[in-house]
């Protein structure tokens, strides 16, 4: 591996396997993803033409890869709570009414179209800018700004 392509890991290796995790659900899955994101980036580096970050390149790459695995296994991720991230202070009924709650806006958030879903995950779970998720989809940064704005607001609506 070129040195470049080390640095890239070592500063990009943790946001992309992030991003993979938004769209997977699942670390091990999202792990071996990874991986071999970097390494369709090293294969491919000449085609790198420096149009977007080097982020958002590598992201575009995850998201292939991501695709492709998904049709290999016909594989669509339902994310569940994390029974770790209860918090176990509060009463039974208290807990039970919020994982109620955090189903119902998974059920709603996997019923809405692959963008706007990946949207969501993207500035809720990723912490992308924007910029980047305009730049991932080749789309505008308000483009990316008002689908994100929209998408919510759809997802309150469909609340009441």
């Amino acid at each position: 591996m070129s040195e470049e392509m080390k640095k890239y890991y070592e500063e990009y290796g943790r946001k992309v396997f992030l991003y993979l995790m938004t769209l997977c659900s699942d670390p091990d899955t999202a792990e071996e993803l990874t991986q071999e994101t970097f390494y369709q980036a090293i294969k491919n580096v000449g085609k790198y033409k420096g149009e977007s970050s080097v982020y958002t390149w590598l992201c575009g790459i995850a998201k292939k890869v991501w695709l492709n695995e998904a049709r290999r296994r016909k594989y669509h991720p339902v994310a569940e709570p994390d029974p770790t991230a209860e918090d176990l202070s509060m009463r039974p009924d208290e807990t039970a009414e919020r994982n109620d709650e955090k189903m119902r806006l998974l059920r709603r958030l996997h019923e809405l179209p692959e963008n706007e879903k990946e949207i969501v995950l993207l500035r809720a779970t990723g912490e992308l800018s924007f910029r980047e998720i305009g730049e991932l989809f080749g789309k505008t940064e308000n483009w990316a700004r008002v689908t994100f704005y929209r998408t919510k607001k759809k997802l309150r609506e469909e609340e009441k």
